[in-house]
C-alpha cells in the first residue's frame, strides 16, 4: 500500500491545485459510507452542508479543503443534531457553533459529520444504548476505546486524516492507544470551550484531536488554540508555533517511568512489553531513564475524582434539563449515568469544594514530582483493547482497563500524549503515555517528532482501511 497523505499533505495538494477540495470531500464521503456499516464510528452526517461550504468558497486556512469529523460531545455545530450518546437528547438540534468548531471552519476544514461516544462521555469505550458499539479497525470484535472512540476508529480506518476529540480523564489518549494513533491532550485552557462553557467538570476537560501524524496534531493546535473572549483562564503562551516544535531536537531529557498502577491492578504482558520497548528506544535516542512512581495518588484523591465525576454528571443533566425544558424519563438514561447522577445529587456544596481542595493539593504534589524529571512515562492502558461489551456489562472492567493515572493530566491541567510505538504479537496497537509539566506542550511535540522519525507508525494500516 502506498503511503496515505496526512491532513497537512492533503492541504498542500489543495493549495497547489493538484487536487480539488471537492475531490477530497467526495472521496472521504465514499469511505465513510463504505466503512461505517462495519465500524459504526460516524453517528450523524452533514454531507449537504459540507458540499455547500466547498461550493461557497473555503477560507484560506492551513487545512483548506481537508475533510474532518467532530465528536458528538460538547462540540456543537449550528443546525446539526447533538446527541452525546444519549436517548435523552434525541431530536435536539444545536443553534450555534462552539468556538472551537468556528475555528475549525476558519482553518478551512470541511466538516462531514459527528462521531460516536458513550453516553455523556462517561466510559473508556465508544458504546451506548443509543448508537450501539463502535468497532476497532484493527480487530472489529474489540473496543476502539473511549470516549473519543468514534473519532479514533474513523481516523485509524482512513475515513478522514484526523478528527476532533475531548478528554476528561484519558478520552483522547485511550482511543489513540487502542487504534494506533497519536493522541494529544493539551494544557488546560489551550483550546476554548465557549461560548456556552467556561470550563467543564472543574477544569478537567480539554479539547483537541486524534491524528495519524504528529505534525497534524501540532498544526491543528496552532490553528485552534488561544483564549476566547471571556474565558476564565488562559494557558501559558507558547514559545513558538507548535508545528515548529515537531522538527526540533528535544535535547537530552530525564524521563521517569513506572509500571506500577495505583490500585495494584495487574498489567498485561503486552502493555509491559510496550513500556520496556519505549524505555529502550528512548535510551537509544540519548535520554536518561529513571524508574519513578508517582506519589500522592491515594484514596483521598480517588474519592475526590469520584466526587468530581458525580457532580459533573449532575451538572450535565441540569444543563440539558434547562435547555430541553424537561427532565429525562427513566428509560432515557443508561444505568451508569443514573448512578452517577444519583451520587451527584447526594453531594452538598461543601463536599464538592473539599474535593476541589484535595485535587488542587494533589496537583502541587505532582508539580513537585515533575521538578525532578522532564516527563513521566507509563503504558497508556493496562490491557490491549478489550472485547466489545465487556465494559458495558462489567463495571469493574473499566477500572482494570484504565488503571494508569491518565486523569493526572486532567487534574493538574498539564499536557500529555499517547504515542503508538508498539503492536502486540497478535497485531493490536498499544500506546505509551507521557505526562509533561504544565504548559510544556512544545516539549511533548519535540519528543513526539523525534519518536515518529525513529519509529514511523504512519505506514501501519489496520485490516479495515479505506484506501
Amino acid at each position: 500500500m502506498t503511503h496515505v497523505p496526512d491532513a497537512t499533505a492533503q492541504a498542500e495538494l489543495v493549495a497547489s491545485g493538484e487536487v480539488k477540495a471537492e475531490e477530497l470531500v467526495e472521496s472521504a464521503i465514499e469511505r465513510i459510507e463504505r466503512l461505517n456499516p462495519r465500524l459504526n464510528a460516524v453517528v450523524a452526517t452533514m454531507y449537504d452542508q459540507a458540499r455547500a461550504a466547498v461550493a461557497a468558497g473555503l477560507p484560506t486556512g492551513p487545512f483548506r479543503g481537508v475533510p474532518f469529523l467532530v465528536k458528538d460531545l460538547c462540540a456543537e455545530i449550528a443546525g446539526v443534531p447533538i446527541g452525546e450518546g444519549s436517548r435523552y437528547l434525541d431530536g435536539f438540534v444545536s443553534d450555534t457553533d462552539q468556538e472551537l468548531v468556528a475555528r475549525y471552519r476558519r482553518a478551512g476544514l470541511v466538516l462531514l459529520g459527528k462521531t460516536s461516544t458513550p453516553e455523556f462521555g462517561m466510559l473508556p469505550t465508544a458504546e451506548s444504548r443509543r448508537h450501539g458499539a463502535t468497532a476497532n479497525p484493527w480487530d472489529p470484535t474489540r473496543t476502539a476505546g473511549g470516549s473519543s472512540g468514534g473519532s479514533a476508529a474513523a481516523v485509524a480506518a482512513g475515513m478522514v486524516p484526523f478528527a476532533h476529540g475531548n478528554d476528561a480523564g484519558g478520552s483522547i489518549r485511550f482511543p489513540a492507544s487502542c487504534c494506533g494513533l497519536f493522541g494529544f491532550k493539551p494544557t488546560r485552557g489551550r483550546n476554548p470551550l465557549g461560548p456556552r462553557y467556561g470550563d467543564i467538570f472543574g477544569g478537567l476537560i480539554a479539547e483537541h484531536a486524534v491524528t495519524r501524524s504528529v505534525r497534524d496534531s501540532a498544526a491543528l493546535l496552532d490553528a485552534t488554540s488561544g483564549p476566547d473572549l471571556g474565558d476564565p483562564y488562559p494557558a501559558p503562551p507558547p514559545e513558538r508555533p507548535f508545528a515548529a516544535e515537531v522538527g526540533r531536537r528535544p535535547g537530552r531529557l530525564r524521563i521517569g517511568y513506572s509500571l506500577r498502577t495505583p490500585g495494584g491492578q495487574p498489567v498485561h504482558p503486552d502493555c509491559a512489553a510496550a513500556l520496556d520497548d519505549a524505555v529502550a528506544l528512548l535510551a537509544d535516542l540519548g535520554h536518561d531513564l529513571v524508574e519513578r512512581d508517582l506519589p500522592g495518588l491515594d484514596e483521598t484523591v480517588g474519592a475526590a475524582i469520584g466526587t468530581m465525576y458525580s457532580a459533573g454528571t449532575a451538572w450535565v443533566i441540569r444543563h440539558w434539563t434547562r435547555r430541553l425544558g424537561r427532565r429525562p424519563a427513566d428509560d432515557e438514561l443508561e444505568p451508569l449515568t443514573r448512578a452517577y447522577l444519583e451520587a451527584g445529587r447526594g453531594l452538598d456544596a461543601g463536599s464538592y469544594l473539599l474535593a476541589v481542595e484535595d485535587l488542587q493539593r494533589f496537583s502541587r504534589t505532582v508539580a513537585h514530582f515533575m521538578t525532578g524529571i522532564d516527563l513521566w512515562l507509563t503504558p497508556t492502558l493496562a490491557q490491549p483493547p478489550v472485547p466489545l461489551g465487556l465494559i458495558m456489562s462489567d463495571a469493574d472492567a473499566a477500572g482494570d482497563f484504565t488503571p494508569f493515572p491518565a486523569v493526572v493530566a486532567n487534574i493538574t491541567g498539564a499536557p500529555a500524549m499517547s504515542v503508538p510505538l508498539y503492536w502486540s504479537p497478535s497485531g493490536l496497537p498499544i500506546g505509551v503515555h507521557f505526562l509533561a509539566r504544565f504548559g510544556d506542550d512544545g516539549g511533548l511535540f519535540r519528543l513526539a517528532g523525534q519518536l515518529e522519525r525513529a519509529r514511523d507508525w504512519n505506514h501501519r494500516y489496520p485490516p479495515i482501511f479505506g484506501f
